[in-house]
């Protein structure tokens, strides 16, 4: 407490400064984590999920504007860690910066909650905040690498799919959870507790053995899945749903399991797609039981204050029955 009341005695600038830095050097950190897991695409590097877009989404959605500079100065770090800028360094930094604004400002538009408890703000998030707004990041670094001769024209729409997949991956997997971190509180001790543990015992174990079989059984991640987002809602559908798409992309990269005999394109194609439809499938299968929910609480608490206003309607009215008029004395 003491230490929080000294930061607020610091001048604003000062403040500024510090949290600028702050979401700089996480937005940076999440680029060297999403860099780790390249993949060459018909000779073309591309990253699967890209972290930092979700981070930059969720810090807007979270704090406000004042985090566009910090956003910029992250991005600007993540393309000089790649080696000698160029020209295009400014385009594609403008870019990865105005897409999560203009996501933030659409989601801010149709009025999302950031408890994303709601179908409408689970599909807001996806389609507005993922989909449409990833264009913009996608389409001015492809951009930009072509008109600086970076890119060969054969690779363009390669290149871009895989760009605004992976921006679009970020938002639709990274965003949801740090909106769950930053609200998340401890339950009490419960049985729940029991099925938690035993849950993320049979993803750790069994999730790794479907991605390295040698036989293409990918489609047994779901049933997992769904017992996470039905359980226990965004809380277990999303870390789920990372952790099945991160493995996917660690074997993919190892050339293992399902993606063993396939092409480079063919291995990002099918990564793509599995970890797209995975993320969709935890973000609007969570929402939707997380409304339902809600929904019959609702319906729950109403039922109950009508129960007690008819109680007390009708301890009014015996109360009023049982007083009898006095009698005159003759």
């Amino acid at each position: 407490m003491a230490a929080v009341v000294g930061i607020r005695a610091w001048p604003r600038p000062v403040v500024l400064a510090c949290a600028t830095l702050l979401v700089a050097g996480c937005y940076y950190a999440a680029g060297r984590l999403g860099l780790s897991q390249q993949l060459t695409a018909d000779g073309s590097v591309v990253t699967p999920i890209w972290p930092p877009t979700g981070l930059a989404v969720a810090c807007l959605l979270l704090f406000g504007p004042w985090c566009v500079p910090g956003i910029a100065l992250g991005a600007l770090l993540v393309i000089l860690s790649l080696g000698a800028p160029g020209a295009e360094a400014a385009g594609i930094m403008a870019g990865n910066t105005a897409a999560p604004v203009c996501a933030w400002l659409m989601l801010r538009a149709v009025g999302f909650r950031v408890s994303l408890s709601r179908l409408r703000d689970g599909l807001a998030l996806v389609f507005l905040g993922a989909l449409t707004a990833m264009l913009i990041s996608s389409g001015t670094g492809v951009g930009m690498l072509l008109v600086s001769d970076k890119l060969p024209t054969e690779h363009l729409g390669l290149v871009w799919l895989a760009w605004w997949v992976g921006d679009a991956m970020g938002v639709v997997l990274v965003t949801p959870l740090l909106l769950l971190l930053y609200r998340a509180r401890l339950p009490p001790v419960s049985v729940r507790w029991t099925e938690a543990v035993g849950l993320t015992v049979v993803v750790c174990v069994l999730v790794p053995l479907i991605m390295y079989s040698s036989i293409s059984v990918l489609f047994l991640a779901y049933p997992i899945l769904i017992w996470s987002a039905l359980r226990f809602q965004l809380a277990g559908g999303i870390p789920c749903a990372l952790f099945v798409s991160v493995t996917a992309t660690v074997v993919a990269r190892q050339e293992a399991g399902s993606f063993g005999k396939l092409t480079d394109v063919e291995t990002m194609m099918k990564l793509q797609a599995f970890n797209g439809t995975l993320g969709l499938t935890a973000l609007l299968l969570s929402a939707v039981i997380s409304e339902q929910l809600n929904t019959r609480r609702s319906v729950e608490r109403a039922c109950h204050e009508l129960v007690e206003a008819l109680q007390h309607l009708n301890a009014g009215g015996s109360g009023t029955q049982g007083q009898q008029p006095g009698g005159d004395g003759r």
